[in-house]
């Protein structure tokens, strides 16, 4: 009895390998992320189709961002760039007509390029829009989004 179970168990084993869950890679917090990420964009750039770049895009991010927009490799052809990972902005300097996006708060404070900024804190996604750049923009947000806008004091 006991060696066919051992033999009903390897067989099993062996046959697992053949679901996708198991082998392909996947992340619940990216996904969260992109389609919040999404979201926002759609929201922002309304009547346009967006045109989503992050720069030093990930093989997993990639995957699971392209189900949800369309994903452009150069800021030129973006008019949406979220700043996922550390970059150097200079590429992108001359493009006013973009929104530009950011995931570190801190950044969002100190650069006035940013809109706003998506981030995780305590293991919760925050969201956090800058009321003065939504308005020199002429940017106008669902009544959804009035809890994540900040009046802050730009000096």
């Amino acid at each position: 009895m006991r060696v066919l179970f051992i033999v009903a168990l390897l067989i099993l084993s062996l046959e697992a390998r053949n679901y996708t869950y198991l082998i392909d890679e996947y992340d619940k917090v990216i996904d969260l992320e992109a389609k919040i990420i999404s979201k926002i964009a759609k929201d922002i750039v309304k009547d346009k189709k967006v045109k989503l770049y992050i720069p030093h895009l990930k093989r997993l991010d990639e995957k699971v961002y392209s189900s949800k927009v369309d994903l452009v490799h150069n800021c030129e052809e973006a008019n949406f760039i979220f700043i996922k990972y550390k970059v150097n902005l200079k590429k992108c300097e001359g493009e006013k007509n973009k929104i530009f996006f950011t995931n570190n708060y801190k950044k969002l404070l100190k650069n006035r390029k940013f809109l706003g900024a998506f981030f995780w804190s305590k293991s919760r996604p925050n969201i956090v829009l800058i009321k003065k750049r939504l308005n020199k923009k002429r940017i106008k947000l669902p009544k959804e989004y009035n809890q994540f806008i900040e009046d802050y004091d730009e000096k």
